[in-house]
């Protein structure tokens, strides 16, 4: 009886890909083991709680992916459904002119319609993935969505000190896709994965928060990998949201460097983040550009 293996709850699922690898004992030194490690929560594959409850309540995951048993059926899923990397689907968030709890972390009604793309992720999370899989998808042929989903498998799962040596050789990589629910963002490959390494917002979302002592080793190694585009960043006016990119802090000469400076990106301490504070911190900026402007 396979009721187990869509639990919600975390446990080790028996992951039926139809190979033996994952039960084949290491052999050859000097190479890494095909059972990956999993970090930070491991029951919750580090989401977004309001996230992850939208998806283990959406009829998508537990009607037509419960149905799906194997590492391939699931790679084929992604191939005809998913057209955007966003966690939420277009219109489905109705937060506008909500403050505080009500914006981002309350009961399911305040979510929204959970994305196709997060619903697989978190499927690929029950399958518990092998390093032999999770290299599959990363350099998958048929979709760029395949590889992006694996891509953002790593950045939830993987320990911050591993991310590097996975991204390394696809930081070039120009590989096209649309991030964007509905279409208009398109991004390289390689622009997504400096992204992930670099930014902790991933569109109304949060990653999981890399230490700091790392993520400035991060920075350093793309520093001396691009230095061009890491100048071009440091001096160009950051744009508040990846999805909101008409807001921009811009100082244009105003004395009112109070609330402006504000807006400016920061690191913010382990002791205040809180879920939701993306997508707070992009209304309030907003407001400011408004009232400001």
């Amino acid at each position: 009886m396979q009721v187990q293996e869509e639990g919600a709850d975390g446990s080790p699922w028996n992951n039926s890909s139809g190979g033996d690898e994952e039960r084949k004992p290491n052999i050859k030194e000097g190479k890494k083991s095909n059972v990956l490690p999993l970090w930070g929560n491991e029951r919750s594959m580090n989401l977004n709680p309001l996230i992850l409850t939208n998806i283990q309540s959406s009829h998508y995951f537990k009607v037509n992916l419960y149905e799906l048993k194997t590492y391939h059926e699931v790679i084929d899923e992604i191939y005809y459904k998913v057209s955007h990397l966003e966690p939420w689907e277009k219109g489905s968030r109705k937060t506008a002119g909500q403050t505080g709890m009500c914006g981002g972390v309350r009961g399911v009604g305040a979510g929204g319609i959970v994305s196709t793309a997060y619903c697989l992720l978190y499927k690929l999370f029950t399958l518990r993935l092998t390093r032999k899989q999770l290299n599959g998808l990363i350099n998958h042929p048929d979709s760029p969505y395949i590889r992006a989903l694996g891509f953002m498998y790593i950045r939830y799962t993987q320990p911050p000190a591993d991310l590097f040596t996975w991204y390394d050789e696809y930081l070039e990589d120009d590989e096209e896709l649309d991030v964007k629910a509905g279409g208009g963002q398109t991004m390289k490959m390689g622009d997504i994965l400096k992204q992930f390494l670099t930014k902790l917002e991933w569109f109304s979302t949060l990653f999981p928060r890399i230490p700091v002592p790392i993520q400035k080793d991060l920075e350093h190694r793309l520093g001396e990998r691009f230095p061009q585009q890491t100048s071009n960043n440091r001096n160009a006016k950051p744009s508040i949201t990846l999805n909101n990119s008409k807001y921009s802090s811009n100082s244009g000469g105003r004395k009112d460097n109070g609330s402006l400076a504000r807006s400016q990106p920061r690191h913010i301490p382990d002791s205040e983040a809180h879920w939701g504070e993306a997508e707070r911190a992009s209304h309030w900026r907003a407001r400011c550009v408004y009232v400001i402007g």
